[in-house]
């Protein structure tokens, strides 16, 4: 049986948001609504959804970065909502994140070199001749060379700079690696580039994702599960083929009828 590396039961969490006609009042949104996922070790999880679904909730109350009305999250046996500042900070290394926007995620007064060597300066991992080394092999592993190290942001592409993002996730050798729509932002030629790096970084690297997604079209290529979400409730879960070839819900039937023509995406 593959061994479950990150697990979430019953996860609630609600905003409060102006209602009423001038916005007088205020009402309760329920961003998860009793959610319960798995994360299988060395697989990718897809959680699927459009805008507002609560997938993006979910990922920022799995890393901690957001607080939870109640439920757990559980990595290595403990819960991550029980645990204070320091012991916090020592299981977060094992969980990164890589976010959605490439031009807005990288600080554009940083070098990458130091955009890069951020976490294992926070974690104190290694002297500064080992940081750089590390650096220096991560940037290379994502297809930028050692000179880029002492440049900035707004010299890269799109792609190029996705490619830093997950080069600062990764430096930290993570177990966990949550993907916050991390190709939706750049041309559907660079995604596939992208997804491909991620698969090869998974192989060598033993990594376990979190893919969150509002294209099944991309998911396809990426994930081994996958979970749909609409208004903060899982409606449909299960192997992504078998959700592919055969979605159970309205929802998910409606999401895959809107893929149009359902073409694979370019290697």
């Amino acid at each position: 049986m593959t061994d479950i590396v990150l697990q979430a039961k019953h996860l609630v969490k609600t905003y409060s948001q102006r209602s009423g006609k001038f916005g007088f009042g205020t009402s309760l949104v329920r961003a998860l609504d009793d959610v319960s996922i798995e994360l299988k070790a060395g697989k990718t999880l897809a959680v699927v959804g459009e805008s507002g679904s609560g997938k993006s909730t979910l990922a920022r109350c799995l890393l901690q970065l957001q607080a939870l009305d109640s439920g757990e999250v559980l990595f290595a046996g403990q819960d991550l909502a029980k645990l204070d500042g320091a012991a916090l900070r020592q299981v977060r290394k094992n969980l990164q994140m890589v976010f959605q926007d490439p031009f807005a995620s990288l600080n554009p007064r940083m070098r990458v070199g130091e955009i890069v060597a951020e976490g294992l300066l926070i974690h104190g991992l290694g002297n500064a001749t080992e940081q750089q080394a590390k650096v220096i092999a991560m940037l290379k592993r994502v297809g930028l060379s050692e000179s880029d190290m002492q440049k900035y942001p707004h010299e890269f592409s799109g792609g190029q700079r996705q490619r830093i993002g997950i080069a600062r996730a990764l430096v930290l050798s993570p177990k966990v690696v949550v993907c916050d729509e991390p190709v939706s932002a750049l041309d559907v030629s660079i995604q596939a580039q992208i997804l491909l790096l991620l698969k090869e970084l998974q192989a060598e690297m033993a990594l376990s994702y979190l893919f969150i997604s509002h294209d099944l079209r991309v998911v396809r290529h990426i994930a081994d599960d996958i979970v749909v979400m609409h208004q903060g409730k899982v409606v449909e879960r299960g192997q992504v083929e078998a959700v592919y070839q055969r979605p159970q819900h309205p929802y998910t039937q409606n999401l895959l009828a809107a893929i149009p023509g359902k073409r694979a995406l370019s290697a």
